[in-house]
């Protein structure tokens, strides 16, 4: 071959999908393909398969098969001419190696494939009977089997049948093979088949019409004596018939194996007789059965054997199996078995567990037969062995939300379609999504992902699972209403027993109550109630979703009263989907958000913007200039200041809002992944938030006492968390106030101004309202509350000239102008420059007197009784750890790296690491220990409504914490064990940068 030809080729390959063009191009021009190399249409089908590579090594495997030179040509005519043939083959041989294996035993199999008559398309029993016919062992009964797979999986991958009828074709072709295994069984021993009646009943998916590739196929027994037998001798024979069937089907030959027949679904399992009477069965159902037995009866149906006895079996069990709904703790052994299923999966798989992880096709499963074994009773329409089929009868019925079940039926199909294809490759019995990126291609390629077919695939995926994970539960939360709702006479409704039931097993402490919120939203025939019958579905789901879905419930009637008769409230729920996700979050993730809201209710319209813009903090100036505007409106001082705590409380809100939302993820979009980020914002938006209702005051106190001009130029001085734009939702203002008299103004009457000034602030920021207070808190000035509480600039530089100890040096490294007179703020910062960042750093003194305070602090204030180990402030490893290691390096090295003359804890932190002070890593494990503490700090004031530095004891508590902090229900263990090891981790960082020689 010509180098230039060779590259043209090879290019061309790659573009067709080769992964491998190098043994691409040596296949296509050796003798097997000799004839066709240059045919155009051969490589586009080659590339139109799910793996290229591996179809064309099938083909040459296939030619090379060939009994002569004739039947080669014939293979390579007919796969040229006839389209449908080369899709089907091509199509197979690039989705399953297994099936190519089989090709190349049975050369001649490859024309099942050619055939392409309408019957030929949706083949049944009957069909797939015929093409079993002339199997009379069970060598050629694999061979048949295999065959007729063959044509199933050529029809799957080309796309003529979807994966519902793929998986029905599936458990007809197993039907077909029971029948003729059954037959081989009964000619083997004609006696014993004379002996008894025997009936083969499908369970699980061959029940369902809906196998797999590869599955168990799982069976139940029954059996009657023919006329003149004992029953004894019958059943004895029906075993020996039923054994002979199960190895037939199960055991290896040259030919493999079709797959294990699996009869463990039967009464007392394995421990129990694999064959029993009609009698027999019903006597262990109606007494002995579990919750899941009847479960699992919901696919039960005949198909080999003696067609009458089958019937029968079905006929007498199915008034069981709709009374299974009553059985007390119905709902609670369903979710049981469910969890228990779950907890089963091995550790390192449950992350690649298509079928029963979490969001996976038993979630479907589970809660589609939970629907129907409660409302079947009533409606015969949902008596359906099938998932899809019953899913679209429970949405058809009102059972189910026609969105929900479209939802979940496209998410249903997607996984299926993904297990199809994993199982057809080797057909293998396996669940499990691989891991190798040449598997995951071949898989993305064959559902017609093709850009870049491994990620792709792997995100449309967890998509799907998402969505799974997310709907699965709501589906129980529509028949609660009905429960209460007025429903038209005759149609199916929970009885309160049941409905209490459900209720329990989705996480209510109190379901009466529940149900008595239920019935208040959403009873009636008013517009109103039937918008709350279309809401609470979902937002139940929610609710359950939380560590307090009682209280969700409770607020939600509560903010629903209250704006029950506003025209926007109902219908923003209703057709923003952002904003009734986020009111349920925000509902039942504490106390915090829920009393901020329920002081001005309208605020659930900053819930409202679809696009999430509603709940970004808004910036300084915006909120300064509002805060301005209300007081410029107000009559006197405390209506200005009024104003101005409404609007703070309104941004709070707005805040732990967006913060909840973040931190627990909605449907469109997954929690944030960046913990810093989300501080950093509440810090910033709380911090600018107080230094705006800071600068309102000031402005409402000064104008009601003086008018335009106060006697003094007054600045107020942010200080601690205010200082560093970190202050949580509990914190107090950390200030110091700085004065200075306007030209002319005696010194004793600008004090006496400034003075009354602070005085009248603090007043009207803790008048008893429907507000939070905001506390001012003044220790940090000189003297701390020995000193003077406001001082002129003078008496500052004379004061820290002759008096300033190291502390006051370390506090002033935070302190920052937030309010008042900006050339002030500007001189008194130039001020105390020289004092926190000292030229030439600290002396040895000066760290060794940080280090004692540190010490002392740690033993004298923390709280009697307190777990150290779990104070987020001062506890080892904890905030006060990070920041006094962070700011003796400020201390020691400001004056000389500009960039450690910040007010700010991470950006401090940044600095040093850049600077080399810390390695990179150290500075990682700071900057998380004091991320996580500060986001506990947070999570306990919007969880209890009030400030707190360590963990609830109160269970409910601690699980909302968690739930803030990303850990689901029943892992609040894990939470303070992953707590311990981050402070652990950061102590000792500390005890080696800020006690030892690392600074």
């Amino acid at each position: 071959m010509t180098p230039g030809r060779r590259s043209s080729t090879f290019s061309r390959l790659l573009r067709h999908g080769f992964t491998d063009p190098s043994a691409a191009e040596r296949l296509l021009d050796g003798p097997e393909l000799a004839p066709v190399r240059n045919d155009p249409v051969l490589l586009e089908a080659l590339g139109a398969t799910a793996d290229p590579d591996l179809a064309l090594h099938g083909l040459v495997r296939l030619l090379e098969a060939q009994d002569g030179h004739t039947a080669h040509r014939e293979l390579l005519d007919t796969l040229i001419a006839a389209k449908p043939l080369r899709d089907r083959l091509l199509g197979v041989l690039g989705a399953s190696a297994a099936l190519a294996d089989h090709l190349a035993r049975h050369p001649s199999d490859w024309h099942a494939l050619v055939t392409y008559e309408p019957r030929d398309l949706h083949p049944g029993v009957e069909e797939f009977e015929r093409g079993l016919a002339g199997a009379a062992d069970p060598v050629s009964l694999r061979v048949a089997y295999r065959r007729c797979l063959l044509s199933i999986a050529a029809r799957d991958v080309c796309g003529t049948t979807d994966v519902a009828e793929t998986a029905a074709e599936l458990a007809d072709l197993a039907t077909a093979t029971l029948r003729a295994a059954l037959a081989i069984a009964q000619a083997h021993d004609p006696g014993d088949a004379a002996a008894c009646r025997l009936a083969v009943i499908a369970m699980g998916k061959c029940g369902g019409h809906e196998l797999n590739y590869v599955s168990d196929v799982d069976v139940i027994f029954v059996a009657e004596a023919a006329d003149g037998t004992t029953e004894a001798k019958a059943l004895t024979a029906a075993t020996r018939l039923a054994s002979h069937l199960m190895r037939i089907c199960s055991e290896t030959t040259v030919e493999g194996s079709i797959w294990p027949v699996d009869a463990n679904l039967r009464p007392e399992g394995r421990n129990g007789p694999l064959v029993r009477t009609l009698s027999s069965h019903l006597a262990y159902y109606q007494r002995w059965a579990k919750t899941w037995e009847f479960q699992a009866l919901l696919k039960a149906r005949p198909v080999a054997g003696d067609a009458d006895l089958g019937q029968a079996y079905v006929d007498a069990l199915e008034p069981l199996v709709w009374k299974a709904a009553e059985r007390e703790n119905f709902v609670a052994d369903v979710q049981k078995m469910r969890r228990r299923v779950v907890e089963n999966i091995p550790a390192s798989e449950i992350e690649r567990e298509l079928k029963l992880g979490p969001g996976g096709l038993r979630d479907v499963e589970f809660a589609v037969q939970l629907l129907q074994l409660v409302h079947g009773r009533t409606d015969h329409g949902l008596r359906s062995g099938t998932t899809l089929n019953a899913l679209q009868a429970l949405a058809a019925g009102g059972y189910v939300g026609r969105e929900d079940a479209a939802r979940l039926d496209e998410a249903y199909r997607f996984l299926r379609s993904m297990e199809h294809r994993i199982q057809l490759y080797r057909l293998r019995r396996t669940h499990l999504v691989p891991v190798a990126e040449e598997d995951q291609r071949r898989l993305g390629r064959s559902l017609g992902l093709r850009t870049d077919p491994a990620t792709e695939l792997i995100r449309e995926w967890k998509r799907h699972t998402g969505v799974v994970r997310r709907l699965h539960e709501k589906l129980f939360y529509r028949p609660l209403l009905d429960a209460v709702a007025q429903l038209a006479p005759g149609e199916a409704r929970l009885s309160p027993e049941a409905a209490r039931e459900r209720l329990v097993a989705l996480g209510y402490a109190d379901p009466a109550a529940a149900l008595r919120h239920l019935e208040a939203l959403a009873s009636g025939v008013t517009r109103k109630a039937a918008i709350q019958r279309t809401l609470l579905p979902v937002l139940l789901g929610w609710f359950a979703d939380s560590a307090d879905p009682d209280a969700g419930l409770l607020n939600f009637r509560k903010v629903s009263d209250a704006l029950g008769k506003t025209p926007w409230y109902l219908r923003l729920l209703r057709d923003e989907g952002a904003a009734a996700e986020n009111l349920a979050r925000v509902l039942s993730a504490g106390r915090l958000a829920p009393d901020l809201l329920m002081r001005a209710p309208e605020a659930v319209a900053l819930l409202g913007d679809g696009d999430g813009g509603g709940l970004d903090p808004r910036v300084r100036a915006h909120l300064e200039q509002e805060i301005l505007a209300a007081v410029g409106r107000a009559e006197n001082a405390e209506q200005g200041v009024t104003a101005a705590r409404g609007v703070r409380r309104r941004e709070l809100f707005r805040t732990a809002a967006a913060d909840i939302v973040g931190s627990y993820g909605t449907e469109t979009s997954p929690a944030e992944a960046d913990q810093g980020a989300l501080v950093d914002r509440v810090g910033a938006a709380v911090s600018d938030l107080t230094a705006a209702t800071l600068a309102g005051t000031l402005r409402a106190v000064v104008r009601d006492g003086w008018g335009d001009t106060l006697p003094t130029r007054f600045a107020i001085i942010g200080m601690g968390r205010f200082g560093g734009h970190e202050l949580g939702y509990g914190s107090d203002a950390d200030v110091v106030f700085v004065h200075e008299p306007q030209d002319g103004v005696d010194e004793h009457e600008a004090a006496a101004a400034a003075n009354k000034v602070v005085a009248e602030m603090r007043r009207l920021l803790q008048l008893p309202s429907a507000d939070p207070p905001l506390l001012i808190d003044a220790d940090l000035r000189p003297e701390g509350k020995s000193g003077p509480m406001v001082r002129t600039l003078k008496s500052y530089e004379a004061y820290y000239r002759r008096w300033s100890l190291v502390w006051e040096s370390q506090a002033l490294l935070r302190a920052e102008p937030v309010a008042g007179d900006e050339d002030l703020g500007r001189r008194f910062t130039e001020l105390i420059d020289p004092l926190r960042y000292p030229r030439r750093g600290l002396d040895e003194d000066a760290v060794r007197e940080i280090r004692r305070l540190k010490a002392r602090m740690e033993s004298e204030r923390l709280p009697r009784g307190a777990d150290p180990k779990l104070h987020t402030k001062l506890g080892p490893g904890g905030l006060s750890d990070v920041e006094w290691t962070v700011q003796l390096f400020q201390l020691r090295h400001g004056w000389e790296q500009p960039g450690l003359r910040t007010t700010r804890t991470r950006q401090a932190l940044a600095a040093a690491r850049e600077a080399g002070l810390l390695s990179a890593e150290e500075a990682e494990i700071l900057d998380e220990a004091w991320v996580l503490a500060t986001r506990v700090r947070n999570a306990v004031m919007l969880v209890r409504g009030r400030a707190g530095d360590t963990f609830p004891t109160e269970p409910r508590e601690l699980s909302a914490v968690g739930r803030y902090l990303g850990y689901s229900a029943g892992h609040a263990g894990d939470m303070l064990d992953a707590y311990r090891r981050t402070t652990r981790r950061a102590r000792t960082v500390v005890e080696e940068l800020f006690y030892g020689n690392g600074g």
